[in-house]
């Protein structure tokens, strides 16, 4: 992936503040730009939608989970500890995409990408507990994913030393599994 320019870091960074503030649906790209101090033309040379201009801001997100994922499932054995230390420290460098998705769930089914999401917790779920869990194994799974991701945006105050070990031994107890 190429390096985004310096003013398309800015133009994101803005709209990833003002999507907090106010939610993507209700967020212009004419707000985003008056408030970087150019004219909305300008911001259309980087990007031609407000859809273009979110994809960009959750794309890293996307790529660096399917990523993780390949990775995974390439190794001849799966430990579970280390995949959900992997697990929580993707979603801890990728927090604000991670609220930014999590609080508009509209975009992310605009932008197509549920089933993408769903899919990967299916597949890290298979990793976990095999690729035909009972119902038991499947809900903890979920519970031990769901959890880490949880974690990663609930405390933001807390460094990451510190959640990393509370987070990921929480999901190694949901799972049954000795940290």
């Amino acid at each position: 992936m190429a390096r985004p320019s310096d003013t398309k870091q800015r133009i994101q960074e803005v709209a990833r503040e003002l999507f907090a503030e106010k939610g993507v649906q209700k967020t212009s790209l004419q707000e985003i730009a008056a408030r970087l101090g150019i004219t909305k033309p300008a911001l259309y040379y980087h990007f031609s939608s407000r859809q273009e201009l979110v994809r960009s801001i959750v794309e890293p997100l996307i790529e660096g989970g399917e990523a993780f994922l390949l990775e995974q499932e390439a190794l001849p054995e799966v430990e579970p500890q280390t995949l959900l230390e992997g697990y929580f420290d993707f979603h801890y460098r990728h927090r604000r995409e991670l609220v930014l998705v999590l609080t508009e769930l509209n975009t992310l089914t605009e932008l197509g990408l549920i089933e993408t999401v769903l899919t990967w917790r299916e597949r890290l779920a298979a990793l976990l507990v095999g690729p035909e869990p009972t119902l038991a194994q499947a809900a903890r799974a979920v519970l031990a994913l769901g959890g880490i991701q949880d974690c990663t945006v609930q405390f933001t105050d807390v460094p990451a030393a510190e959640l990393r070990p509370a987070a990921v031994n929480a999901a190694c107890a949901a799972l049954g599994i000795e940290p």
